[in-house]
């Protein structure tokens, strides 16, 4: 006899509440946690904050979490005049 999770979606009384996901095209996918996930290597990053970001660009040095590095980096000032003497 099939466990009841091999029975498809479960009722609205017994479902676990749903986690929001939020994308974002230029960054990284927000979830509400905590956070369990499971990396290629079957490794398990836990979070227990209560927003997460999840990098999609992989260019993260705490991957599997963002940490910006894919925004693109621009100088705050500008840059310096040429001071050489004339």
């Amino acid at each position: 006899m099939p466990s009841p999770s091999d029975r498809g979606p479960r009722s609205a009384s017994t479902a676990a509440p749903a986690r929001r996901v939020s994308v974002d095209p230029l960054g990284p996918v927000l979830v509400e946690g905590p956070v369990e996930i499971v990396l290629d290597d079957g490794t398990v990053a836990r979070s227990d904050r209560f927003m997460v970001a999840v990098c999609t660009c992989r260019r993260s040095r705490v991957y599997p979490w963002c940490d910006t590095s894919h925004r693109h980096r621009e100088r705050a000032d500008s840059p310096p005049e040429d001071r050489t003497p004339r």
